[in-house]
């Protein structure tokens, strides 16, 4: 079978080859919108988009990812690229220049994944190595260092890392045989080894090997274990864990009790997942609508937002949310200040609205003050 890059995930590659469908190799073409004062949205300008724009014409992103004022994507070929604001490096070329359009980081091929922070950046190779860069006050680079780096710079030298994930001050990742490691800022028990400790280097969280895909919020810290069971800990004064409670927790705390849970998503103080029935999910803060309920009342515990069931994935910004639907329509809701939800105003959005009328987005990633976003097509 054909090994195709990007957001496809391997069943609908199997399904589609299967059936005849898959006509061509999938191209990914870059949109962005929401605040741009310092180039994060990618199109040349620092003018404010309420509405999605392309970011140049080229067809060939494959992942991308939202931090506080800056964007870093991977591309098909395996390159790296970044844009926006780089006050503290966290675009990773070697400056502190902001970029208004995406600029190639080095010149490597083999960039598999990437996470953007607040102001820091974290990515995964190909060769399974982990690579972090940018502000690093509370060790959130992982280098064991608090000097800020400017270049990607490898964390140790093991080469089995899976997944990253970067938040406010701090990083988790799971490696491939199933542990799951953070560092960084722990202030408020986020990186979850049961202290309130900064780590500047990796650390073990317990000693399981069932952890699936892990989420880092502003304080707080979402993870999905291999048997469909969530479990947060870190900062929860809005209810942001899901555990019924407002206590903050050092170590990871199982969410309910349920089993089907196939992606979570943490944001500044909430969060959202969808299960793996499709239905979408959500808790936390929502004094903005962030969460999609209809209300701007905090949840201590998930609540279904709607009755539909087509949500594919979900990604939590600073205090928006974005959504895509298995139709490829996609939706976003919560704070609306300088367009990030992107439906045309700046008008805060309590519940899911559509985001235009197209139905081939792939992906979405919503940062702290904007969004970027792939829509999918495919070349004959």
């Amino acid at each position: 079978m054909p090994n195709f890059s990007g957001v496809w995930n391997l069943k609908d590659q199997v399904q589609a080859i299967a059936a005849g469908r898959w006509t061509g190799v999938p191209f990914y073409e870059l949109y962005a919108w929401g605040a741009n004062n310092r180039g994060q949205i990618g199109d040349g300008t620092v003018v404010n988009r309420s509405s999605p724009v392309q970011i140049g014409t080229l067809t060939n992103w494959s992942q991308v990812a939202a931090g506080g004022n800056h964007s870093v994507s991977v591309k098909t070929d395996g390159t790296l690229w970044a844009w926006g604001y780089n006050f503290f490096g966290q675009l990773g070329d070697g400056t502190v220049v902001y970029r208004s359009s995406p600029v190639q980081i080095g010149d490597l091929t083999n960039w598999s994944q990437v996470a953007a922070g607040f102001n820091h950046s974290a990515s995964v190779k190909t060769d399974g190595t982990l690579w972090a860069w940018g502000v690093n006050a509370n060790g959130q680079i992982g280098d064991g260092t608090v000097v800020y780096r400017s270049s990607p710079v490898q964390i140790g030298a093991l080469t089995n890392w899976a997944q990253v994930a970067a938040s406010g001050n701090n990083a988790a990742s799971v490696k491939t045989d199933g542990t799951l490691w953070a560092w960084g800022r722990n202030n408020r028990g986020q990186i979850g080894d049961g202290t309130i400790i900064n780590k500047s280097s990796p650390v073990q969280i317990g000693a399981l090997t069932n952890w699936s895909q892990v989420a880092a919020g502003n304080t707080h810290t979402a993870s999905v274990k291999t048997d469909g069971t969530m479990w947060a800990w870190g900062l929860n004064s809005s209810g942001q864990l899901g555990d019924g409670t407002v206590v903050y927790r050092s170590s990871p705390v199982q969410i309910g009790g349920l089993s089907n849970w196939a992606q979570v998503s943490a944001g500044g103080n909430h969060s959202a997942s969808v299960k793996t029935d499709g239905t979408l999910w959500s808790w936390g803060a929502s004094g903005n609508g962030e969460i999609g309920d209809g209300t701007v009342v905090n949840k201590s515990s998930p609540v279904q937002i709607g009755a539909l069931t087509n949500w594919a994935q979900v990604r939590a910004g600073t205090n928006h949310t974005v959504s895509v639907k298995t139709d490829g329509t996609m939706w976003a809701w919560g704070l609306n200040s300088s367009g990030r939800i992107g439906d045309g105003t700046v008008i805060n959005r309590s519940s899911p609205v559509q985001i235009g009328a197209l139905t081939n987005w792939a992906q979405a990633a919503a940062g702290g003050s904007l969004t970027v976003a792939l829509l999918q097509g495919s070349s004959n």
